[in-house]
């Protein structure tokens, strides 16, 4: 299978059993779909299990699979149902219930000009920022800023619409704007 093939056609060659296609997308995704599942998840181990789980799930429905929107949407999407899968699982939605208050309280005092001004510095307040968000906020930014996904694409992943969409990550940047101007 030619490496510069689209995703879509790679993923119908791999239904048809073509293993070096799989290989590709593999390759393809799987940094950013593992980056995606830990930033929700915030454990490796347990992002670990679920990035299996996708291409799990991925690999079962390779015969079924129709190019009907773009590979990385239906990708993410799978993702995404698994995570709710997952939180639900737990009796949560989103998955960060108190827990952002904890984790801040444990963090060491960030005063210092040193600090503040560090790049791992202002990695970790974005991070803390991004927790305190709604999980369908945070959601749809991720799947936007991480993914660089289409308005639609996000729309089709999350089972909302496009409008929807566009106020969760308008309310969502304007949150995040508000805490990291704090």
């Amino acid at each position: 299978m030619d490496a510069d093939a689209t995703d879509e056609a790679l993923m119908m060659a791999y239904g048809r059993g073509d293993a070096t296609a799989f290989e590709t997308l593999y390759a393809r995704h799987r940094g950013g779909l593992f980056r995606y599942l830990l930033r929700h998840l915030r454990q490796q181990a347990l992002a670990e299990e679920l990035f299996q789980d996708v291409w799990s799930r991925l690999i079962g429905a390779r015969e079924r699979y129709r190019p009907d929107a773009k590979f990385s949407t239906w990708l993410y999407q799978i993702a995404s149902n698994r995570l709710t899968d997952h939180w639900r699982a737990l009796g949560r939605q989103g998955g960060f219930v108190d827990e952002g208050d904890e984790r801040i309280e444990r963090e060491p005092d960030p005063s210092t000009p040193e600090r503040e001004m560090s790049q791992f510095e202002q990695r970790r307040q974005l991070q803390r920022a991004l927790e305190e968000l709604p999980a369908e906020q945070r959601e749809v930014l991720l799947l936007r800023l991480d993914r660089e996904l289409e308005l639609e694409e996000i729309a089709q992943i999350t089972g909302v619409g496009r409008e929807t969409v566009k106020s969760r990550l308008r309310y969502a940047m304007d949150k995040l704007r508000s805490r990291l101007r704090s």
